[in-house]
């Protein structure tokens, strides 16, 4: 995406794959309950090929592979060397890491405790429960309890039984510490803002999140009273952060002195665009086909979780949209900034959910409520910007 060519309507920058997201989510839904009906022990035999600690599954293998094509596209398309250049524009990228991991992460605690935990509690069910992973390494009897958890026997694995609310709560935590380095490309594109600012900003978010995504992670699941699983969570970094950022960073560089920068923006960039989004959809089916009986009981589930996350997205582009107007940014750097913190990096968000605390868990679906809000809010929020230009200075 070049500076200055810019998209006239809304949709018209997204390609097949992003503009549809919402649909292709829908779908997913349909197909992973209608699995999950048909074949309830598909996804399951799926599940099981993981990696064992003390007899107890830790890395699906089938997953971890959707999951790291999820990841390696993001990865491979961010130029690191970017990162020098934010030194030319202080305030915007202040204004962005402030807001993205200063703010935010408790803000989206804070939003989702009060509609899960108080609001919706008596909806989703009071003493509605959700099995979910023990945190690696840890081995207490069966009956013991562990933060607002109990351990249960489920098929000869140990598991912790947590209120269904909070296991919600712990996939918006999720969700609130991995701001968006992947579809914020886009929206700041749309949005006529900086590339080079979204470029600058995406790259110093992948770097952060090596370092601060555990910690703010661990730190706000103890407050929520849930498993706070720090091994899994550096296992998750160094799988699902580490692993492709150092792949995307290495062949990214190969390629370019092979085939030159043309060749790897205008061939190799384009034949990966859909990988992504393909390998998102797989694993969103393989986690429908687990969580249909719930969806089925409860359809207003999914509305219950997407409140809290609408409500997060809109507090949080305004904040940084007001801030920026206050700190006097130009529009292009502005739009940009305000984007990145409003949107998620869900793919981290799924990847992580899922290695802590299972494929078939609460927190796994609030993430990927976090997919399916995510195009139409960010469209809205960009038509927000785009007629909001003359609020800023030239």
């Amino acid at each position: 995406m070049e500076n200055g060519a810019y998209a006239k309507e809304d949709g018209q920058g997204l390609g097949f794959f992003e503009r549809y997201l919402t649909v292709w989510v829908l779908l997913c839904i349909v197909g992973g309950v209608s699995l999950g009906k048909i074949a309830p022990g598909f996804a399951q035999a799926l599940d099981g090929m993981a990696i064992m600690v003390g007899g107890a599954p830790v890395v699906s293998i089938p997953i971890a592979i959707c999951l790291f094509f999820m990841m390696y596209p993001i990865m491979v398309k961010i130029d690191f060397g970017g990162v020098i250049r934010a030194g030319r524009n202080v305030k915007p990228v202040s204004l962005t890491l402030f807001v993205n991991w200063l703010i935010k992460p408790f803000t989206m605690y804070g939003i989702s405790f009060l509609f899960l935990g108080v609001l919706f509690r008596g909806f989703i069910g009071p003493d509605a429960i959700d099995l979910v992973k023990m945190p690696l390494g840890l081995d207490l009897p069966v009956g013991s309890a562990y933060g607002a958890g109990t351990v249960v026997l489920q098929d000869g694995v140990k598991q912790l039984a947590v209120p269904l609310w909070r296991s919600y709560l712990a996939g918006c935590i999720l969700l609130g510490i991995a701001p968006c380095t992947a579809m914020v490309l886009v929206w700041g594109y749309l949005a006529r803002g900086s590339d080079e600012h979204t470029l600058v900003m995406v790259a110093i978010n992948s770097l952060t999140m090596l370092f601060l995504f555990g910690v703010l992670g661990g730190f706000l699941l103890g407050v929520g009273q849930l498993p706070v699983p720090w091994q899994a969570l550096l296992l998750s970094i160094a799988i699902y952060v580490a692993l492709p950022l150092v792949a995307g960073y290495l062949s990214r560089l190969w390629i370019v002195a092979a085939k030159g920068e043309t060749w790897f923006r205008e061939k190799f960039l384009h034949v990966l665009t859909p990988v992504t989004i393909v390998a998102l959809l797989l694993t969103l089916v393989l986690l429908f086909s687990f969580k249909g009986e719930v969806i089925l009981a409860n359809p207003l589930t999914i509305l219950y979780i997407a409140v809290p996350l609408f409500i997060q997205t809109v507090f949080i582009f305004a904040l940084t949209y007001a801030l920026a107007r206050w700190l006097r940014l130009s529009y292009r750097d502005a739009a940009p900034s305000a984007m990145i913190g409003a949107s998620n990096h869900f793919e981290v968000a799924i990847a992580t959910s899922v290695m802590l605390f299972g494929l078939s868990s609460g927190a796994a679906l609030a993430t990927v409520v976090g997919v399916l809000i995510e195009v139409p809010v960010m469209l809205m929020l960009v038509r927000i910007c785009k007629r909001t230009q003359g609020w800023f200075e030239a």
